[in-house]
């Protein structure tokens, strides 16, 4: 029996995942962190077992009926966890982010902007003070009646319609409308209107083109449709809707994510004509601060804002009054902690859809460190993400400050500067999937040191030296000249091919625009366009067949979408079941085997394997399915065996089983040893989408390129491949990519780890900070010569992993 005040929360009997029954005790107001190769079960044991049970108790305190209004886990797969304080988990998934959240929005400091505004703002000579409420967006009282907010509008035109005029309506001059059943609708309510749909659209008169593409009208008609001899000839009544319509209505009402981005091709943006793309009516940009609107400070650099608010602005404000400068000091406060973890670059009106993962989670932490919270234990995971080694720095002495107002840290992190920085480290493992899940170690970091099976005792007690590696030499020179995007400015930049080049910078330098953008566009449209926006002209693009551009997308965005099907696996899985005996007597197809189709799939649960529970005052909850126990397949689908297993069980193999069970099937085995070449074997072969980091999403990309025949010389572009990666896997990953340039082809990375950098023949570093005080080329050449760069950044710690004994 511990008591109320004992210093540590003690975990027994922990089985969630693939955690074998583990015990620990994890001391609190302590920085703690969580390590382990991918797929070990550290974030299984921090955010699946100890958050997930923390949140389970606070539920319970919560009203029945206010439970139904929010999302919930479900109870983790634990004995007993003792001396649990409340806790606040900070991941790097996000939630569905719009075009109305903002940087702004996230920290709050819009808000104190606003009130800054309303309270201390310059108005116009006779004009009502406003509440803050009218400098919003997105709220009805603030947002431009025009674009309502959004800040810019969306028109079409009669040649983004109909790419095609020699085609009549019958043929699918309008291409904007949509295909099969409905897109003959249209077509014959438009011949019942008595338009003649069987002349091509250019001979066509103007003022009924305008009225066919762009009218609101929507009348209905009775339609007598031509259908095939033998079928029912039955008229109906049909409603008409032009083709602007149609698209906008896609565009803005569809859950599609294909309808939508079909509908955009048809549509082109344009700031507001009444707001001028400030997303707010005139009454609100007529109050001023120090000279500027709202929307002008709200586009600054949070660096920029903090000068201008801290320049004695507030003596421009209406009354320069003690509220002027007790609203600037609460924001200087709040945003010196947001430029801290480097991000000054950002502005509050830079939208979240925008920022990557770890931006977003440092913003969340930033907002914590200031709401004044103790006693609560913070679990993160991988705060370092996408963070600069410099940034990283901030990143310890912010972590520091939430220990030090009287919390508990718990993170989960590869990153050897914050495990070295750790009061106590738990080390999961010794590998991964079924054979990791053991805490090897709880303790004091130097203690990890006499673990012999730990994957992360190596990189962190016997770091060696890298190893003299000579530099390959450029087979040619891929060159950009002029680049004009984002924060990058009038830049040339030279990416010599045939080599292993990583691009560096801090976070914010313009290291994404740069390769992701600029580059890769030039790439992808070099054999249509000469000339691509960002770039002025491009060199030796000649020498360049094919390319591959590698990111940390989701592979699907639902549990139907896995492992299999995304690399092919699963179609190969299929073929081998309908070629059994028992498949063949019954007259089953590949379709039989999926839990997609009817008649394959169980039809209770329509092939998701868990049915919907509803509960009266309480939210609705998953269990699995009571007929076919989440094995998602109809049970005579499931009497059908190959080498003994059904099709649900082969799905439930780990890559690695996978790799023995199909040892005789050629086209397995590529797919299969193509996903354990990048370090993926723990992985189970029917794991959801929705289940996968970043880092396992660009992982299974890269296999399904590897598992490819590869012809002519391709460039292979990734952003920051190792987040989310221990440095044995990152090992892992680096044998695959440098293979790729021994086999004659590029690589370019966007890369913060060191290790990656010191390793390639090519740096090219971005700098010397973010936002506007970066977007230049600071150094470009061989890691030894970026690491003498005066001016750089990136210089002393690539010097420090190339004499790491020094």
């Amino acid at each position: 029996m511990h008591t109320a005040h004992d210093p540590y929360v003690r975990v027994r009997g922990a089985e969630e995942h693939n955690l074998r029954h583990v015990d620990v005790d994890i001391p609190r107001d302590a920085l703690v962190v969580f390590t382990g190769v991918s797929g070990s079960g550290k974030s299984s044991l921090a955010f699946g077992t100890i958050y997930a049970e923390a949140q389970r108790r606070y539920f319970e305190s919560v009203a029945p009926y206010a439970r139904r209004l929010i999302h919930q886990v479900g109870a983790p797969k634990v004995g007993e966890i003792s001396g649990l304080p409340p806790a606040v988990s900070l991941e790097q998934r996000r939630s569905a982010p719009t075009s109305r959240s903002s940087v702004g929005t996230v920290t709050t400091l819009s808000n104190s902007l606003r009130m800054l505004f309303s309270r201390a703002g310059t108005y116009p000579p006779g004009a009502p003070r406003l509440d803050s409420d009218a400098f919003s967006p997105n709220t009805a009282a603030g947002a431009c009646p025009e674009c309502h907010g959004i800040g810019r509008i969306h028109r079409t035109s009669e040649e983004l319609l109909v790419p095609d005029p020699s085609l009549s309506i019958r043929e699918g001059a309008i291409e904007a409308w949509p295909g099969a059943w409905q897109g003959k609708n249209l077509r014959d309510v438009l011949d019942a209107l008595g338009y003649d749909v069987d002349r091509p659209w250019r001979e066509l008169e103007q003022r009924d083109r305008d009225w066919i593409l762009f009218t609101d009208e929507q009348p209905v008609v009775t339609v007598h449709p031509v259908r095939d001899a033998g079928r029912i000839q039955r008229p109906y009544q049909g409603t008409y809707m032009s083709a602007r319509r149609y698209v906008m209505h896609t565009f803005a009402d569809s859950k599609s994510q294909t309808l939508r981005a079909r509908a955009e091709r048809f549509l082109t943006a344009e700031p507001c004509p009444v707001c001028g793309g400030s997303r707010l009516r005139p009454e609100a940009l007529a109050v001023t601060f120090g000279g500027r609107t709202i929307a002008e400070l709200a586009g600054l650099p949070l660096s920029a804002l903090a000068r201008v608010l801290s320049s004695g602005t507030g003596a421009g404000s209406a009354d320069g009054s003690e509220t002027a400068r007790v609203l600037t000091g609460d924001l200087l406060a709040r945003i010196a902690v947001v430029t801290e973890l480097g991000l000054g670059y950002l502005s509050l009106d830079r939208t979240t859809p925008s920022l990557s993962s770890g931006e977003l989670q440092r913003l969340r932490l930033a907002t914590q460190l200031r709401s004044g919270l103790f006693g609560v234990v913070y679990v993160l995971d991988e705060p370092s993400a996408g963070l600069h080694p410099a940034d990283t720095e901030a990143l310890l002495v912010v972590l520091g400050r939430l220990k030090a107002a009287g919390n508990s840290v718990f993170v989960v992190e590869h990153h050897l500067d914050v495990v070295r920085s750790a009061d106590w480290l738990v080390d999961v493992g010794p590998h991964a999937g079924e054979h990791g899940g053991r805490v090897l170690h709880s303790g004091p970091p130097a203690g990890l040191a006499e673990v012999a099976e730990s994957a992360t005792r190596r990189f962190l007690f016997e770091r060696e030296p890298a190893p003299p590696r000579e530099v390959r030499k450029p087979s040619g020179l891929l060159r950009l000249n002029g680049v004009e995007q984002h924060n990058v400015r009038g830049v040339d930049a030279e990416f010599p091919l045939g080599v292993f080049t990583a691009v560096t910078g801090v976070s914010g330098s313009g290291k994404s625009t740069l390769v992701g953008q600029v580059l890769a566009g030039v790439l992808a449209e070099r054999t249509d366009t000469p000339t691509v926006t960002g770039c002025a002209s491009a060199e030796g693009m000649e020498a360049v067949d094919r390319l591959v551009q590698v990111d940390q997308r989701p592979i699907g965005r639902t549990p139907r979408s896995n492992l299999a099907t995304y690399t092919g696996l699963f179609d190969v899985v299929r073929k081998l079941f309908t070629g059994t005996d028992e498949a063949r007597a019954r007259g089953y197809k590949a379709g039989r085997f999926s839990f997609n189709v009817a008649g394959g799939r169980c039809e209770t649960c329509q092939g998701e394997g868990f049915v919907s529970v509803e509960l009266l005052f309480l939210p609705s909850t998953y269990a699995p399915c009571p007929d076919c126990r989440g094995a998602r397949y109809h049970p005579e689908t499931l009497d059908v065996t190959f080498q003994d297993l059904n099709i649900a069980e082969v799905l439930d193999l780990t890559v690695e089983a996978a790799a023995e069970f199909f040892a005789d099937t050629p086209a397995a085995v590529r797919s299969l040893q193509a996903l354990l070449d990048v370090g993926l074997g723990y992985l189970r072969l029917g794991q959801p989408a929705t289940e996968l980091s970043g880092g396992e999403a660009q992982r299974i990309k890269l296999a399904s390129e590897l598992q490819r025949t590869r012809r002519g010389h391709t460039v292979y572009v990734l952003d920051e491949p190792t987040t989310g990666l221990h440095p044995a896997d990152v090992e892992v990953l680096m044998r695959q990519l440098h293979g790729l340039v021994d086999q004659g082809h590029s690589v370019v990375v966007v890369e913060h780890d060191m290790a990656v950098v010191a390793g390639a023949d090519w740096v090219i570093d971005l700098g010397p900070g973010g936002g506007d005080e970066g977007g230049r080329i600071v150094a470009a050449g061989t890691p030894a010569e970026v690491a003498r760069a005066a001016g750089s950044r990136t210089a002393p710690y690539l010097a420090r992993e190339l004499r790491p004994s020094g």
